[in-house]
């Protein structure tokens, strides 16, 4: 029996928002560090990205915090959506090392996002 947004345990959603908080801080301060570099932009739009990932973090956030009236395939898509771009953004910060508080801030984004569909059922 799948279970919705709405009847998740409260302390398991707590964690989750937690995890997309502490994530959306990494990326914005790694894009902080990006802007302090000298020389040019980095290749592959590792800025742009690690923004884009706060973005999306911060607007799952507020699509489960909302919980009333909430259509589980909106939450789902959402979680899933949030899931790829931290699996991208982690990828991009890899190779550099300045970046790799948020690269595994991403990683552990992305497995709070897999472990939360997976309450969702």
């Amino acid at each position: 029996m799948e279970r919705g947004p709405e009847e998740l345990n409260q302390q398991d959603l707590v964690r989750y928002l937690e995890d997309r908080f502490a994530c959306a801080q990494a990326c914005d301060e790694c894009v902080r560090v990006c802007a302090m570099r000298p020389g040019p932009a980095e290749p592959g739009g590792v800025a742009r990205l690690n923004t884009a990932c706060a973005d999306v973090c911060d607007a799952t956030s507020r699509v489960l915090a909302e919980q009333s009236d909430q259509d589980e395939q909106r939450v789902r898509m959402q979680v899933e959506w949030c899931r790829a771009v931290c699996l991208q953004c982690a990828s991009l910060c890899d190779p550099h090392p300045a970046s790799a508080r948020c690269a595994e801030a991403c990683r552990r984004c992305a497995k709070a996002c897999d472990t939360f569909l997976t309450t969702l059922g």
